[in-house]
């Protein structure tokens, strides 16, 4: 009765004349009776007479549809007042289930009125508000109800999910069935098919992932000393974590899903279990569990958690271990078997099994991603920390089995094959033992790293898979590919500022060239014939790797080169020797020089090989002798006293200049290149005639000569001695004769 008065309350405001729903009915059988009078009204005036009627007919054509449209209106309108009332009763005695549905009765009678068009009645909006208001409030109930149902105790939001926190937290399910079976239905359930009714549950349920995500399954994933704990009592059901020492830091992924497994077991048996219809989804028969509509919100993410955190650090990192994973495989396919069977996973093989399953990849990814981490690590430490090796120096490295044997040794114990002395090619070709010699020199330690790691990376693919064999060699010969790109780059200003340092680049180049061209030959028996033996090969790099070697040490020279130049072109030409300022001009230019070298023969000694060494001080002592012959053989006028001078310079060269070279460590030693001194520095000889003539007198100018061929004739043309004559020696009639000899 109550409600009753509200609503006509409500409805006297805007339409007076319906006093109560039953007067509404007999209105509505008035009209009916008004509508049949005016049918057989319109149908008999037609009869009589259509030409005067059209107008009339007209008229009464309209009254009629006007009619129908107000008698449907009050139908709806009727419609509506009754889904309410009947929705009230049932909100009361707590039928959500029947009040979720007379809603939606009431909802889809008021946009029944709201689509007619030119029919808009004030009334519609009131309604709306009341729909809203209503829907409101049961959504509140349902609320209240879900939280009763659901209790989370989280710890301080500050807190976050730590492991201490996690501890602290736990589910509470009120969703154990009472122990007296009644006929009334389990409040669950009508709870969450209200829920579903007004379409809120797919919201309701995707803040329950989340949490159940945050709080639960991700911790578990990522904290393997976080135990589940789960306990029954009569009314609740309860999930909480205990924390324990780990055995492993990193997880199996076994005891991972049987974690997991278990939470969602509990979770089904305690709440998912539920059937709900879902209205206007295109299922076979709209019934779907809650499990089911859990899954397809939170299945992706944990997913993807379960990869990352989970199988990836499972991933082994030897060939070795590759079979004791078809365990996690057989693992991986029970717990998504266990999921389907409770309705969380619907469909076949999801991304979890696929990543375990296709684990070789894997492997041969994390392996080859390892291997290209420590090279990028190796190419970026210093050059300057050095090794010396010598011919006979070994790679270390496990003893290769024989070819044809299956055995994988486990001897390290470094091969006669991997000498840098000779590349065992077998005795029908046996070559002289320093076919492949190396030089003694000095290379980065790095780089020596680098070339124990592609060796045993080649190692480790001649007993793996072919998928993972041919990726292995691949990101062997892309350590290489990726030494060419990052050194001389990252290195860049060093390389260009320190010659000890672009000597050492130089060695460690020639060093990974020599070891490439054998490098695939070693391994050719072992490898799969995926690669067939031609195709295992780094011999291709080989040039490249020289050249990178040289053009670096080139540079160096050509910059060691200037500074000579530079500092000799400060000598004041060497022309006026007898002027003491010039003089010490000169004396400091070639003091400057020899000094360079010294300290270049300091910081190349004992990194570069010995001959690289001779040619490389040879060449640079070479461009200051040439430059001063160049210059002192171009002056015009060399009075005795400047001749005296410019010999004394000269001399200090020729006896300081051979010091310069101290290719080794031993004193001792260095004697025998410091002789040999001639061979290295082209222009030796010449500088040496030069000395002579600037001490000598015509006569024996003209000996040296011997009609063209003396020493002096060696090292000069006619045209630069005659010009030297010239300068030395007044204009007499013995220079005309001596002049005229020369030719």
């Amino acid at each position: 009765g109550e409600v009753c008065t509200m609503i006509n309350k409500k409805y006297s405001e805007f339409l007076p004349s319906m006093q109560s729903a039953e007067d509404l009915v007999a209105q509505v059988e008035g009209l009916a009776s008004n509508i049949d009078l005016l049918k057989a009204g319109i149908e008999n005036e037609v009869q009589r007479d259509l030409n005067v009627a059209v107008a009339e007919f007209t008229e009464l054509k309209q009254q009629l549809e006007r009619d129908t449209l107000v008698l449907s209106v009050l139908k709806k309108l009727q419609e509506f007042d009754t889904a309410i009332k009947e929705y009230n009763t049932a909100l009361l005695e707590k039928k959500y289930v029947t009040a979720a549905q007379q809603l939606e009765k009431a909802r889809s009678s008021l946009r029944n009125l709201e689509s007619r068009k030119g029919f808009e009645l004030k009334i519609l909006k009131a309604l709306g508000t009341e729909l809203t208001v209503q829907t409101q409030n049961m959504l509140y109930h349902l609320g209240e109800e879900w939280q009763n149902l659901i209790v989370w105790q989280l710890p301080p939001s500050k807190e976050g999910s730590s492991l201490e926190a996690l501890v602290l937290s736990e589910l509470h399910l009120h969703t154990v069935p009472a122990q007296q079976e009644g006929p009334a239905a389990p409040p669950i359930a009508a709870v969450l098919q209200a829920l579903a009714v007004l379409g809120e549950l797919h919201s309701k349920l995707k803040v329950f992932g989340q949490l159940l995500l945050k709080y639960v399954l991700k911790p578990l994933v990522s904290y393997p000393s976080l135990q589940p704990l789960t306990e029954e009592q009569p009314e609740v059901f309860i999930l909480r974590f205990k924390s324990e020492e780990p055995a492993l830091n990193q997880p199996s992924p076994m005891e991972v899903f049987d974690k997991i497994k278990l939470i969602f077991e509990v979770l089904h048996k305690y709440l998912l279990n539920v059937p709900v219809e879902q209205p206007g989804e295109d299922r076979k028969d709209g019934r779907v569990t809650l499990a089911e509509l859990l899954g397809e919100l939170i299945w992706e993410e944990l997913s993807d958690c379960l990869i990352q955190n989970c199988l990836v650090n499972s991933i082994p990192t030897n060939s070795s271990k590759l079979e004791q994973y078809i365990e996690v495989i057989r693992s991986t396919e029970e717990f998504e078997k266990a999921l389907k069977k409770m309705q969380f996973l619907k469909g076949d093989t999801t991304e979890l099994l696929k990543y375990a399953r296709n684990v070789n990849s894997h492997f041969a990814n994390k392996k080859c991603q390892d291997v290209i981490v420590a090279a990028r690590n190796l190419m970026t430490s210093e050059i300057h920390n050095t090794v010396k090796i010598t011919p006979d120096s070994n790679v270390a490295l496990p003893k290769l089995p024989e070819p044809g044997t299956g055995d994988h040794p486990k001897v390290l114990q470094a091969p006669k094959l991997l000498q840098h002395g000779t590349g065992t090619l077998g005795t029908e070709s046996r070559l002289s033992q320093f076919t492949f010699s190396l030089p003694t020199c000095r290379i980065s330690s790095s780089v020596q790293q680098l070339m124990e790691l592609a060796y045993h990376t080649l190692l480790e693919a001649t007993a793996s898979t072919d998928q993972c064999c041919v990726q292995l060699f691949y990101s062997v010969r892309n350590i290489f590919q990726l030494f060419y790109d990052v050194v001389p780059t990252y290195h860049k200003e060093k390389l260009q500022k320190l010659p000890q340092l672009a000597a050492i680049h130089h060695n460690n180049c020639m060093y990974i060239a020599h070891h490439l061209l054998t490098l695939g030959h070693q391994f050719r028996y072992r490898m799969t014939s995926v690669l067939c033996h031609e195709a295992a090969t780094f011999v291709d790099l080989v040039p490249a790797f020289r050249r990178l070697g040289m053009e670096c040490f080139l540079a160096q020279m050509r910059v060691q080169k200037g500074e000579i130049l530079e500092r000799l072109s400060s000598s004041r030409n060497f022309s006026n020797m007898d002027d003491e300022e010039n003089f010490c001009a000169a004396n400091k230019a070639i003091r400057q020089v020899l000094h360079q070298l010294k300290r270049l023969g300091k910081v190349w000694q004992d990194v570069l090989p010995v001959n690289v060494y001779c040619k490389a001080m040879g060449t640079l002592l070479n461009t200051a002798l040439t430059e001063i012959v160049t210059r002192i053989a171009a002056l015009e006028d060399i009075s005795a006293e400047d001749a005296d001078r410019l010999y004394s310079l000269c001399k200090v060269m020729v006896e300081e200049g051979p010091q310069v070279f101290t290719p080794l460590l031993e004193e001792d030693q260095n004697k025998k290149y410091q002789e040999e001194v001639p061979v290295y520095v082209q222009k030796w000889m010449t500088f040496k005639e030069l000395m002579i003539i600037l001490q000598a007198n015509l006569q024996e100018i003209v000996d040296q000569w011997a009609d063209g061929k003396g020493p002096l004739a060696a090292e000069f043309s006619a045209a630069e001695v005659k010009s030297l004559i010239r300068a030395l020696f007044q204009n007499t009639e013995r220079r005309a004769a001596a002049l005229a000899k020369i030719k």
